[in-house]
């Protein structure tokens, strides 16, 4: 019969080679907050929490229809222990809602719908959004040490998906941008009779005089192209 701490270690590797395979970010994080009800003693509902520029709230991947019941009372209320995490501290940890003090109006209404204990990660934070990992227990007290450990490596396997994925994004967003300017210069090129360094040098002028982004600039050159 395996330890529990050796079934643990188990899950997490499995958990790792899931997280480094070329997968979508969603099912990632699906996996993510799965795994921290499984493998957290005292999760009842688990869920990803992130806020956008202008403070717009997205709850995602929820374990339960709780998790969502939370976010929204947060978003509500203007504060809480989601949004402490995702601005500010890296895990922010709650006993028992009956008497948290940090956030009244929040901790009072989560009490209300019978959750206890809190357990927050922030997954990063960038000039545009901030995200958590959220845990939440339905008793008091669910949370210790141990928990915080294990959350910190999900949290941390979460993070890397999102990193990963706004990586993908912006990679494929700088090699279309590339294939468009480079489409725009050929244009340029054969309707001016000119090499691609006077054609870049062009393309350059025209955004900085008009003052439009260098590949609008050319997205517009190669959309003349028929006349």
């Amino acid at each position: 019969m395996s330890s529990p701490n050796h079934d643990l270690a188990v899950r997490m590797a499995e958990l790792a080679r899931l997280t480094a395979s070329p997968r979508n970010v969603d099912e990632v994080l699906a996996d993510v907050t799965a795994a921290a009800v499984e493998m957290i003693p005292g999760t009842d509902t688990c869920g990803v929490l992130l806020i956008g520029k202008g403070g717009k709230f997205e709850s995602l991947f929820g374990t339960s229809d709780l998790i969502y019941k939370l976010d929204a009372l947060q978003e509500e209320c203007g504060e809480g222990p989601c949004i402490e995490a995702a601005v500010d501290e890296l895990i922010v940890r709650t006993d028992d809602f009956t008497t948290e003090r940090r956030w009244p109006n929040y901790s009072r209404a989560a009490a209300e719908l019978g959750v206890r204990s809190g357990m927050s990660f922030k997954l990063y934070t960038t000039a545009t959004t901030a995200g958590a990992l959220n845990l939440f227990g339905l008793k008091p007290h669910a949370f210790d040490g141990e928990s915080e450990a294990i959350g910190s490596v999900l949290a941390a396997h979460a993070a890397a998906a999102i990193l990963a994925s706004r990586h993908g994004e912006q990679l494929e967003s700088a090699l279309n941008t590339r294939d468009t300017i480079g489409q725009a210069k050929g244009v340029i090129m054969e309707r001016f009779n000119v090499d691609a360094l006077r054609a870049f040098e062009m393309l350059r002028e025209l955004s900085q005089t008009s003052n439009i982004r260098l590949v609008d600039i050319a997205t517009r050159v190669i959309e003349t192209r028929g006349d």
